[in-house]
């Protein structure tokens, strides 16, 4: 979410459209207010202690954030739009929307019927925010989806009006993300030329599947005598109120399965650095219960690297099907075979990763950053919609 807004507010100020981003105050010796680029702007703002609050208790302060945006927006930065992102901004940007009578977009990123409906238990969210996104939803002159599934999904769970629910999909930053060298690649992050690399990459909560991706690493053939045997890279950190036990669970799981000596444990990564690990991959696993776009598939793919993920959400739009990689349920054994299928033949690797890189082209942050000028633009000359 974060690489999310970060890339397109800068395409929209690159554009012409001046954009203020609005985040919580969580270190006291924060500026107020942050020149990112020419006509991007950070504002900083107090809402509870200034310091990092576990997620759950976020919405204990919203008010007090609404309030600090609203005497910006009242006062030398007013705005002729909102977008709100992730539920908890919704909430804010549906008070914002209202004392100011401006048109309000929204962009989720993750649903809380959707999680519900796949059996995804946040034990980090709140009882109130599922009617929180439906109040929001209701309200929203415009929602934003990342992909067909994540429109349908608006509309039939949430009852989104259609016409108010509009496609956005992201994009990736090809100008550090693309093919490069494999070779290169991997003496960048310290790994042999010749070592198998199979790459994981994201949050580490069980929404993400680290499990699924180190149980099916376990199934993978080790190669003929004197082959390197595969290494499994994790590139991130533990996430959310289950992160740090259920990383614990991974690496007791890791040791059972006599895998532990061929897994390798690295912390996140900046965004830029992350290329140098996907060019270094043969595959990248997104083993996820649920995606509504999957950042990490498409930027794997435009580094040409083939991507075995989940049939769910994005993903679908994103890995196609034998041409860039291969969707699979979440069954480790699945998983395990079209991973091996990607080791066992360089050639057809490479057909792969040429068509995911070719596939990666459709997506920039310059044309979701043009769409959404687009929307807000016809907003603006519109009627904000009421409360439904």
């Amino acid at each position: 979410m974060n690489v999310y807004v970060r890339q397109l507010a800068a395409g929209l100020a690159r554009s012409g459209t001046a954009v203020d981003v609005y985040t919580r105050a969580d270190d006291p010796s924060l500026p107020a207010v942050v020149g990112v680029e020419p006509g991007l702007r950070v504002h900083h703002i107090a809402a509870g202690p200034l310091a990092p609050l576990p997620k759950s208790r976020l919405p204990g302060v919203v008010d007090e954030f609404v309030d600090g945006v609203a005497a910006r927006l009242d006062g030398d930065h007013p705005a002729d739009a909102l977008h709100a992102n992730y539920w908890l901004s919704g909430v804010a940007g549906h008070e914002l929307k209202h004392r100011f009578d401006l048109p309000l977009g929204v962009t989720f990123h993750t649903l809380a019927r959707v999680k519900g409906a796949a059996g995804v238990v946040d034990p980090g969210d709140p009882r109130e925010r599922d009617r929180a996104e439906a109040s929001v939803i209701g309200c929203s002159d415009v929602v934003l989806a990342s992909c067909p599934d994540e429109a349908d999904q608006l509309v039939g769970l949430y009852g989104a009006t259609p016409d108010r629910v509009a496609l956005v999909p992201p994009g990736v930053d090809h100008a550090f993300f693309g093919p490069g060298s494999r070779v290169g690649a991997r003496r960048a992050i310290d790994v042999h030329p010749d070592t198998p690399v199979v790459l994981y990459v994201g949050r580490i909560q069980p929404l993400k599947g680290l499990q699924v991706a180190l149980d099916a690493f376990a199934r993978l053939p080790v190669g003929r005598a004197g082959d390197r045997e595969p290494l499994l890279v994790v590139v991130g950190g533990p996430s959310g109120p289950e992160g740090l036990a259920y990383l614990e669970r991974v690496r007791r799981r890791a040791s059972q399965a006599g895998v532990s000596d061929r897994v390798r444990w690295v912390e996140p990564q900046s965004h830029e650095r992350l290329s140098s690990y996907y060019r270094a991959a043969e595959v990248v696993l997104v083993p996820s219960q649920t995606e509504s776009f999957g950042l990490v598939a498409l930027e794997a793919a435009a580094c040409g690297t083939p991507v075995v993920a989940t049939a769910v959400g994005g993903l679908h739009t994103l890995v196609l099907e034998g041409r860039t990689g291969y969707l699979r349920d979440r069954r480790p054994e699945a998983f395990a075979a079209a991973a091996s299928r990607v080791l066992a033949d360089p050639d057809h690797a490479a057909l792969l990763g040429r068509e995911a890189a070719r596939h990666a082209r459709s997506f920039s942050w310059g044309a979701a950053a043009s769409r959404l000028g687009g929307l807000f633009s016809e907003l603006t000359d519109r009627v904000p919609v009421a409360c439904s």
